[in-house]
């Protein structure tokens, strides 16, 4: 009987992202030996009944570590910045969830499904793409194989979520309050997020009146699938949904694709399911991806508008698909590379 490889794993940071590694490694069976959870402080904490004594990460740490997650919220610094390259130095391969690193010419930009051949080249170090984009990517990656995009338009609803545990609690405290007759106390987003929409995510620094989200989703598309001349423009929305980001996208290809054609261009798509029957209620929610390692497309329509234009609605679990999962999916595909 041939012997399964394990490996030690590092999980620096135990926030939302990190709590959601730690389920999905042993969701998944990925082949562990040790697994060793990071933080600034040291403690105990408990997952899904389970107690894990969290030490604080030095260069020293990842000595004997195979893969270390850097599993910050999106947007987080320090972490990788810190010690990202000290433990690539010592022989362990990173897989950073933040946005440090994504547009480093060094550190390739993975969805497995869709460029996993950025994986063979590479020195050590990998970055996770913004949740928003590899939810869209999923389902506009096999379409541009298919016809060529020439332009997308992207509209996000995007969960609290994405913004960590402290957004969570603040969306229920508003909600409390609402229902109590108080007024809303904001804390994590400069407006109340219960029972409203906000359109803006991030900060706005190098074009003027683009969120640093929508500039994300334009520089990751380009790099992932390597071509800047697609046409990008993006408005990305934070709505008062726990989990659960969607996107409204409308395409314009080069070439003609039918609704059928692009149906079946996403029904044999890896890591997509396609929920379209709007007749029978049938598409795409942000409560029904969530737990889902698919992401959801339906509402494919022609998009009359232009030439050659199709219009389809996308959920993803942003938690998973878009943060933890595809991290984890990065380190399984480097394991079956290696065992070629």
């Amino acid at each position: 009987m041939k012997t399964i490889k394990q490996y030690n794993i590092g999980i620096v940071g135990v926030g939302t992202v990190g709590t959601e590694m730690v389920r999905l490694l042993k969701k998944r069976r990925f082949p562990v030996n040790q697994l060793i959870i990071f933080a600034r402080t040291e403690r105990h904490i408990e997952i899904d009944q389970e107690s894990f004594h969290v030490r604080v990460a030095t260069p020293e740490e990842f000595e004997d570590i195979d893969f270390a997650f850097f599993a910050g919220t999106e947007g987080a610094k320090g972490a990788s910045q810190t010690l990202g390259w000290e433990a690539v130095q010592r022989d362990c391969v990173v897989i950073d969830n933040g946005d440090d690193f994504r547009m480093d010419p060094r550190v390739p930009l993975v969805i497995p499904e869709i460029n996993p051949e950025s994986l063979h080249d590479h020195q050590g170090f990998f970055a996770n793409p913004n949740c928003s984009a590899i939810i869209a990517l999923m389902a506009l990656a096999p379409l541009h194989r298919a016809a060529g995009i020439q332009r997308f338009i992207a509209c996000t609803y995007q969960a609290v979520s994405g913004s960590g545990s402290s957004a969570v609690k603040e969306l229920k405290a508003q909600i409390k309050d609402w229902a109590q007759g108080d007024d809303a106390r904001p804390s994590v987003y400069p407006h109340p997020i219960a029972f409203n929409v906000l359109a803006q995510i991030g900060g706005v620094k190098d074009e003027p009146g683009v969120t640093s989200e929508e500039l994300k989703m334009k520089r990751e598309t380009h790099k992932i699938l390597g071509d800047d001349s697609i046409q990008i423009s993006t408005t990305c929305v934070r709505v008062p949904v726990f989990n659960g980001h969607s996107e409204a996208i409308h395409v314009e290809f080069e070439n003609e694709l039918s609704v059928e054609e692009a149906r079946k261009v996403l029904d044999e798509a890896p890591g997509v399911q396609v929920i379209d029957d709007i007749d029978n209620n049938q598409y795409p929610t942000s409560l029904d991806c969530c737990g889902k390692e698919d992401v959801l497309v339906g509402r494919l329509r022609k998009d009359e508008s232009v030439e050659h234009g199709l219009a389809l609605f996308v959920s993803g679990d942003n938690l998973w698909k878009g943060a933890a999962l595809n991290a984890i999916q990065i380190a399984e595909k480097l394991i079956e590379i290696r065992a070629r």
